[in-house]
């Protein structure tokens, strides 16, 4: 019984020697919409982990945020995971954030919270920012029940994940480039119908923030006129 206690004590004091790793949001645009604790977070970090540091050494800057800043993005994090994950383990408190938003939505952040937690590691995510839940609720769509699907496949596997979706009665988010918009819009009236009820919006917390509402057809036509610009998000109905 003595040698059982000893293990579970050495276990019980390396966790709590191990750092954690924080997940925070940071502003989609208006720069208002970065919480205290965010703030606080970034400044007491060991290390501030940025999918690309110039974007987030604005973001301190304007904070008054003095930190070091380690570049971590989706075409190095298979490289620097295991590196990150053994500063946790001695014990650093390590921040992650992305170029907008929260981590790990369409962004770099899944694969260091695996490591991290198949590790042992402590993790936390802050709550905040992210686009697609103000675009949803701004849509005027059921969001009671929705799915995320991000950004599609731009080309392999793009139409057979739209035929999968074809009689999906949930709402439905994507994400989308303002220049594949039009395209897409026309792909959504082909597989969903042409009178099924869309939601674009862009520009979601800045100054220009829009949400266009109507049928996939009215939305084809209005982007046909009207140049899409920023960052867009789309939210489409339901089957019924």
């Amino acid at each position: 019984m003595a040698f059982f206690f000893v293990i579970w004590q050495y276990f019980t004091t390396f966790a709590s020697n191990m750092g954690t790793l924080y997940i925070v949001p940071t502003p989609v645009g208006n720069m208002e919409d970065m919480t205290m604790r965010a703030v606080r977070t970034l400044k007491e970090a060991d290390l501030v982990l940025a999918e690309d540091t110039r974007t987030s050494g604005i973001l301190l800057k304007h904070f008054e945020i003095q930190n070091r800043l380690m570049s971590h993005h989706k075409f190095n994090e298979h490289g620097t995971s295991a590196g990150i994950v053994e500063r946790l383990k001695a014990g650093q408190d390590i921040a992650l954030v992305s170029d907008a938003g929260t981590p790990g939505i369409s962004d770099p952040g899944f694969f260091l919270v695996r490591e991290a937690a198949k590790a042992g590691v402590n993790v936390t995510c802050l709550p905040g920012p992210t686009a697609f839940v103000p675009a949803l609720v701004m849509s005027g769509l059921p969001c009671d029940r929705f799915t995320f699907e991000g950004f599609l496949p731009q080309k392999k596997g793009r139409q057979t994940r739209l035929g999968l979706l074809a009689n999906e009665q949930r709402t439905m988010v994507f994400y989308e480039s303002p220049y594949r918009l039009l395209k897409t819009l026309q792909q959504f009236a082909d597989v969903f119908g042409t009178e099924r009820q869309g939601c674009v919006c862009r520009e979601i917390s800045k100054v220009h923030e829009e949400a266009v509402r109507g049928s996939l057809a009215e939305l084809v036509e209005h982007f046909k006129v009207t140049e899409p610009r920023g960052e867009i998000v789309i939210i489409v109905a339901g089957q019924q």
